[in-house]
């Protein structure tokens, strides 16, 4: 069953309220999106982040639900890119791990804990081990500085800001009303009451702890480099027991250098340490990063819940959370999206079951949506127990 036309507020426009907001307004319903910053999402940790597309890559960190997860964004990534009137940079050649010879004790603790778990998302391609080889052939401009590596098929990326600025154009496209340097909170809303939106969808990340306490600031911090003399064909990681990088390139040889994950929600400039470390970490990869030109040094906060997963929450009837994507936004955003649209249609998603996505919602939602938007509502509503 499919929501009836709706008028809904979205709450955050960064990416995971951008999607939202697109979507909706594509499927017919009026969409207002109210945001603390500007089009440019300066105030966004989607603005900062690689958007690498790695699930199996990232098992090494996370719970099988999220790598189900990415899996399924590797599937969705090209159907809504291909929705966009802008273009998007998206690649999904894979990827690459590498390691220096004193850090071979440390490559094969995780090959093991990668095959691992590739056993148990079997979806999810098996990787390749790389002799010299194979890695002079898959990475041509590592070949003499590496001799083994792992090669992830079928894992991507995406370029963050053509994105976010091609959300933007279409949510403009479709006739989205958008309220940017206007911050707002659910409590700006009565939903279903004359003159008010039936929805509100709250995406706000950090913005939302007030709401939900057990929301905390993971920082990272990248580097951004243009560097002429480096072609790397797809994400790298480089094994090390204190500097384990990535390295995804992007068009027209920039590169998005990261690593770092701190606790903290300090927002301050990029540290001296950190600069060196993820300077002298890319360098160790390609020489060629030597005579690269820094464009930007960043940083920002990821929202994260206290075990590091995603979840939706109702703590409201007609109000939906969705947060504590952490480090995994670009990679499970379309995931988090098919299970908000679920919800919004039908009042439950099987897809959450299978991505063992954590779900507080009211019960009204148990009945379809479009009952609800009909007014045939239960007048008393369950309390609903936010997520530690």
């Amino acid at each position: 069953m499919s929501l009836p036309p709706s008028f809904f507020a979205v709450l955050g426009a960064g990416l995971m309220g951008r999607l939202l907001a697109v979507e909706l307004a594509r499927k017919g319903h009026r969409v207002e999106i109210y945001d603390a910053g500007g089009p440019d999402a300066g105030q966004s940790a989607a603005r900062v982040a690689a958007a690498m597309l790695a699930p199996l890559a990232e098992s090494a960190i996370t719970e099988p639900g999220v790598v189900r997860m990415g899996h399924h964004g590797l599937t969705r990534w090209p159907q809504l890119l291909a929705a966009l009137a802008e273009p998007v940079f998206f690649q999904q050649a894979g990827t690459l791990i590498v390691w220096h010879r004193q850090d071979a004790a440390e490559a094969q603790r995780l090959t093991r804990q990668l095959e691992a778990n590739q056993h148990t998302v079997p979806e999810l391609p098996a990787l390749q081990k790389l002799d010299s080889q194979a890695l002079a052939q898959a990475e041509p401009s590592l070949a003499q500085r590496f001799s083994q590596g792992l090669l992830l098929p079928g894992e991507g990326q995406l370029d963050n800001r053509q994105l976010l600025a091609a959300l933007a154009t279409e949510m403009q496209r479709l006739g989205v009303d958008a309220h940017w340097n206007t911050p707002a909170s659910p409590e700006a809303f009565d939903p279903a009451q004359p003159g008010q939106p039936d929805w509100v969808l709250d995406c706000r990340g950090l913005g939302a702890r007030a709401h939900w306490p057990a929301l905390r600031g993971v920082r990272g911090e990248v580097a951004r480099i243009h560097a002429p003399d480096v072609t790397l064909q797809r994400p790298t990681r480089l094994v090390h027991p204190r500097y384990p990088i990535y390295i995804a390139p992007k068009e027209d040889h920039v590169f998005v250098i990261g690593a770092t994950e701190i606790e903290s929600d300090d927002l301050s400039p990029v540290s001296a340490r950190s600069t060196l470390e993820l300077l002298s970490a890319a360098y160790a990869v390609h020489p060629g990063f030597a005579e690269g030109r820094v464009l930007e040094l960043a940083t920002q906060c990821r929202p994260t819940l206290s075990n590091n997963l995603p979840a939706i929450r109702q703590p409201r009837e007609r109000v939906l959370e969705i947060n504590g994507l952490y480090r995994h936004g670009f990679m499970i955003a379309p995931a988090m999206l098919d299970v908000t649209l679920d919800i919004l249609n039908t009042g439950q998603s099987a897809l959450s079951e299978r991505f063992e996505l954590a779900m507080e919602l009211d019960p009204h939602l148990d009945r379809p949506a479009a009952a609800c938007a009909a007014g045939l509502r239960d007048a008393s509503a369950a309390a609903v127990t936010a997520i530690a």
